[in-house]
């Protein structure tokens, strides 16, 4: 364990691995994270399926893994509840300026690996032309790529239908959705103040009374993250990249990751290859049906999705720099 001070001043929990006895420095898998305030270290008898992946990873032949523990989670400093995007990011982006500290680390051959929200703003944190490029390549699983307005149209679509809501109802409660969103995101009106003025959309809001949070984090966070152009950060990317999309994700759309895909394929013809993992939902979990996924109900964990990763990235190590 170690720390990275954030330009704000909080010093965020970093978890470093290293193979046994390997010499000299060695190419590191940055790790870039979910919504979620929740703080994976992955010990060995974890039964998190983000933890296992990260202890999969940790466990890649010739590979550091690096990751930080958001403002407020773990041992970092902070308040997840109340920190916003903008501020995240940043503190991302100075742990991925601390790599070059590391003598056992070769900060010129860096792999970002980025899950759910990680899978979209991944590009973002290589901040200069030359710290992207230290990156070599990148891997997504449940990532996304439209605005947060559109993501948000299309998780509710989902839920709605997976609430087993008719085709019409779905229908009538997206309308009144837009509505929602729009004034929320667009328009940057507080939740609040939306469902004081029209009432009738306050059941369509996920967290019920709770009207400053989303997932856990504030309002403001979902704002910064509207503001982004995540499709103009992935044209820039232009080295390999693995993108993953669960078949049982109902939380980001399988389009979001094709489409990311496409994007750097248009830089680099071959250079990004897309898979729909089969049985695997949002984070890598086992499903036996979309259903399941939607409830929760977990199959035991299927360790394919770690092999598909790090086959990939041993494939990429074998290529020469450049």
């Amino acid at each position: 364990f170690d720390s990275v001070t954030a330009p704000n001043g909080e010093r965020l929990r970093s978890i470093i691995t290293k193979p046994h006895e390997a010499k000299g420095k060695l190419p590191v898998i940055f790790l870039t994270g979910w919504l979620s305030c929740d703080s994976v270290e992955a010990p060995p008898d974890t039964k998190d399926t983000i933890g296992l992946i990260l202890r999969g990873l940790a466990q890649t032949p010739g590979f550091c893994t690096f990751k930080i523990d958001k403002p407020g989670c773990g041992d970092s400093e902070g308040d997840c509840s109340q920190t916003d995007f903008e501020t995240e990011l940043a503190g991302y982006r100075a742990a991925f300026r601390a790599l070059k500290n590391y003598d056992f680390i070769n900060s010129d051959r860096v792999y970002i690996f980025g899950s759910s929200n990680g899978g979209g703003f991944a590009p973002l944190v290589p901040e200069t032309e030359s710290e992207q490029a230290q990156v070599r390549g990148y891997i997504t699983i449940g990532g996304w790529v439209k605005t947060w307005f559109e993501h948000m149209l299309d998780i509710e679509r989902r839920r709605f239908a997976l609430m087993k809501k008719s085709p019409g109802e779905v229908t009538d409660r997206i309308k009144g959705a837009t509505t929602l969103y729009y004034e929320w995101l667009i328009k940057g009106r507080s939740v609040s103040d939306i469902l004081k003025e029209k009432p009738e959309l306050a059941e369509l809001w996920p967290e019920g009374k709770d009207q400053a949070h989303l997932y856990g984090r504030p309002l403001k966070f979902y704002q910064d993250l509207q503001k982004l152009n995540l499709a103009a950060a992935w044209s820039r990317v232009k080295v390999p990249a693995l993108i993953l999309h669960g078949q049982y994700d109902w939380i980001m759309g399988r389009e979001d990751s094709e489409l990311i895909a496409r994007i750097v394929n248009a830089n680099i013809p071959g250079a990004a290859r897309f898979i729909e993992v089969p049985d695997t939902g949002h984070g890598g979990q086992h499903y036996l049906s979309m259903a399941d996924a939607f409830a929760g109900k977990e199959a035991p964990f299927d360790a394919k999705i770690i092999s598909t990763m790090t086959d990939w990235l041993e494939q990429q190590q074998k290529k020469p720099a450049g």
